[in-house]
């Protein structure tokens, strides 16, 4: 397994937890904290101030991806000379020469064969 493929995997998961955070928000101040009392100061199963740890996991998680898609981009393996595969194709393609048109010969006796008798 290389370097990017597990890169890759973390990008898919931290993109899988950003959207359940986001998801969990509501942008008007609802959302998961608003059913667990709705107040700043009210505590109801010990969580308190809700929006707080939405608003700073989000922020951490898109930090985090940031992080991974550039650091990802070191771990590509570069092989080739840079050029596109199709452009690599084309000029290691096998090419059947084709022989050169031959111009129809001319004949220097102007008079028909019918016609030498």
């Amino acid at each position: 397994m290389s370097t990017f493929t597990i890169f890759l995997a973390l990008i898919v998961v931290v993109a899988f937890l950003l959207v359940v955070v986001i998801m969990v928000q509501n942008p008007k101040g609802g959302g998961l904290s608003s059913s667990f009392g709705g107040g700043g100061t009210q505590q109801l199963g010990g969580v308190k101030k809700t929006t707080d740890f939405l608003d700073k996991s989000t922020w951490t998680l898109a930090t985090i991806m940031l992080v991974l898609i550039l650091v990802s981009n070191v771990a590509i393996n570069r092989t080739g000379t840079g050029e596109s595969k199709a452009i690599e194709a084309i000029n290691t393609e096998q090419t059947v020469p084709v022989a050169p048109a031959v111009p129809p010969a001319t004949n220097n006796n102007t008079e028909t064969p019918a016609e030498s008798n």
